[in-house]
C-alpha cells in the first residue's frame, strides 16, 4: 500500500492528537480540542481497545508523523534494534535524522510532506551534493542547504518569515542568511517531542 494521500485532518482525529501534518508547529487549544472527536460524519465514540490495539495506535502515530510506509518503518526498526542504546529511542533518532525531517526541522518547509517533495525534486543538497532521497540518513557534521535558485530562495525566505518567532532544535544549527543548516549532534527523544510512547512500539514488534 502506498502513501496516504487523503485529507490529513482525518489522521489527526483518528489518533486523537496533532500529528503536525498541516504545517502547524505550535499548539492551538481550540483546534486541538476538535481532535478528540474521531473521524466520520457523526464521529464514532472511542471504545476501549486491547493492549495490542494501544500498541498499534502508537506505531501508526509515529508512521503518520514522519510520513513513512510500513516497509520503511520496519527497516528503520531493524536498524534501531542493532544500534547501541534503547531501541525505542534509537528508532526516534533514526527518523529524526531522515533528510526530509531535517529539512522540516530547519524551517525550510511548512510540513514534512512539503520537505519530502523538496528533497524528491532535487532542491536539497547535503555537503554541497544533491540528494533526492527523503529517507537519506544525515550524520553529525552534515551541512544541508537549498539550491541557490530564485524560486527556492523565495520559498525559504517566505518560510523563515512565517516561522520568524521559532528557532531550529538545539541539535541543529541554522544560518538564515546563508540558507544553510548543520547537524551539530545526534537528536534525542526529548528533542523530537513526539506524542508517542515508543516503548509500546518496541513491545509490538517484539511479539
Amino acid at each position: 500500500m502506498g502513501r496516504y494521500r487523503g485529507p490529513v485532518i482525518r489522521l489527526h482525529r483518528r489518533e486523537g492528537v496533532n500529528l503536525g501534518l498541516k504545517g502547524r508547529r505550535t499548539t492551538d487549544e481550540k483546534h486541538d480540542k476538535r481532535l478528540s472527536k474521531p473521524p466520520g460524519q457523526h464521529g464514532l465514540s472511542r471504545q476501549k481497545i486491547s493492549d495490542y490495539g494501544v500498541q498499534l495506535r502508537e506505531k501508526q502515530k509515529m508512521k503518520r508523523i514522519y510520513g513513512v510506509t510500513e516497509r520503511q518503518f520496519r527497516v528503520f526498526f531493524a536498524r534501531a534494534v542493532q544500534m547501541k542504546g534503547v531501541t525505542g529511542e534509537m528508532l526516534i533518532q533514526l527518523h529524526e535524522r531522515r533528510l526530509d525531517n531535517v529539512v522540516f526541522r530547519l524551517l525550510f518547509s511548512g510540513s514534512r510532506r512539503e520537505a519530502r517533495q523538496m528533497v524528491g525534486h532535487g532542491h536539497i543538497t547535503v555537503n554541497g551534493k544533491k540528494v533526492d532521497i527523503p529517507s537519506f540518513t544525515c550524520k553529525v557534521g552534515d551541512k544541508i542547504s537549498v539550491k541557490q535558485k530564485e524560486p527556492q530562495i523565495k520559498r525559504l525566505q517566505a518560510s523563515f518569515e512565517k516561522w520568524k518567532d521559532l528557532s531550529a532544535p538545539e541539535w541543529l544549527a541554522l544560518d538564515r542568511e546563508k540558507l544553510i543548516g548543520e547537524i551539530k549532534r545526534l537528536p534525542t527523544k526529548a528533542d523530537a517531542g513526539l506524542p508517542v510512547e515508543e516503548a509500546l512500539i518496541v513491545e509490538l514488534y517484539s511479539k
